[in-house]
C-alpha cells in the first residue's frame, strides 16, 4: 500500500516546494496540497502524513479536528512553519515533529524518512489482526471476531480466560495470556502476568503503571520497570507508533 500524503499551507509557493521535495526523495508516495484547512478536511481521502502550516491555515485546530475523527492509531502531523512560539502547544495534538521555516532540506529530509518508516510500520499494523473465540455456543459463527491488532489497547487475564480491550468494546475470549502473547509479536508487551499491553496505543508511562490512549490505566510490574523502559525506546527507535 502506498503512502499517502498531504500537503497544506496557505502560501502556494511554499505549499508546491514541499511538495515537489517530497516527490523527490519519496518518488513512491502519493503526495496531495491544500491552499486551506477547509479544503483538506473536506477531502473525504485519509492521510498517513500531514504537512501543516500553523498561521496561515490554522493548522493547530486542523489538527485537532483530523485526531478527533482517528479511530485507534494516529496518523503522522508535521507542523512546518515561521512560529516558533506554536511548538508547545503541538504536544497537545502529538505531532511527529515541528519544522522552522525556512525550511532546512536535510533537516526536512531526516524527519521525511522518519516519518514514511513510521508510516509504513502503521499500515504493516493495519493489515494484522487476531481472530478471538469470543465465549459462545460451540459452532456459533457469531463466537468469533476478527480485530485488527491496532484496534487493541491492552489485554487483561480474568481466571481461565482473557478480555480484550478494543476500540469497538471489550470481549471476553477463549485463551491463554502465554499464547497471546506469543502470537501477537513484539509490538505487545507483557507489562505484568495479568496484562499484556499494545505498544502503539500508550499515552504515557512511569513506574506506578501504563496509561493508553482511551485513558485506561494498565498495571506495571516494579521489577519490569526497566526492561519495559529497554523494550519501548527499542520499539520506538525502530518505526513504532508513538504517543508519548
Amino acid at each position: 500500500m502506498r503512502i499517502k500524503i498531504a500537503v497544506c499551507d496557505g502560501d502556494k509557493e511554499v505549499c508546491r516546494y514541499i511538495a515537489e521535495i517530497i516527490a523527490r526523495q519519496k518518488p513512491e508516495v502519493l503526495v496531495k496540497t491544500f491552499y486551506t484547512a477547509e479544503s483538506l478536511l473536506q477531502d473525504r481521502d485519509d492521510y498517513d502524513i500531514y504537512f501543516l502550516d500553523i498561521k496561515d491555515v490554522n493548522g493547530m485546530e486542523t489538527a485537532r479536528i483530523l485526531r478527533s475523527r482517528e479511530q485507534g492509531l494516529h496518523s503522522i502531523i508535521i507542523f512546518v512553519t515561521g512560529y516558533r512560539e506554536y511548538m508547545p502547544a503541538a504536544f497537545d495534538v502529538q505531532a511527529f515533529h515541528y519544522l522552522l521555516k525556512p525550511i532546512d532540506k536535510l533537516k526536512f529530509a531526516k524527519v521525511l524518512e522518519n516519518a514514511c518508516l513510521e508510516a509504513s510500520y502503521l499500515q504493516a499494523q493495519k493489515e494484522d489482526y487476531v481472530l478471538l473465540k469470543l465465549n459462545g455456543s460451540v459452532g456459533d459463527l457469531r463466537s468469533r471476531r476478527k480485530v485488527s491488532l491496532q484496534d487493541i489497547y491492552f489485554i487483561e487475564s480474568n481466571n481461565k480466560n482473557v478480555i480484550v480491550h478494543t476500540t469497538e468494546g471489550t470481549y471476553e475470549v477463549q485463551g491463554k495470556m502465554d499464547e497471546f502473547e506469543k502470537s501477537l509479536g513484539t509490538g505487545f508487551y507483557r507489562c505484568h502476568r495479568c496484562y499484556l499491553v499494545n505498544l502503539a496505543q500508550i499515552s504515557a508511562y512511569s513506574p506506578e503503571g501504563i496509561q493508553v490512549t482511551n485513558g485506561e490505566r494498565v498495571m506495571l510490574a516494579n521489577k519490569k520497570y526497566a526492561a519495559f523502559v529497554k523494550a519501548y525506546l527499542h520499539y520506538a527507535k525502530r518505526g513504532g507508533i508513538v504517543n508519548v
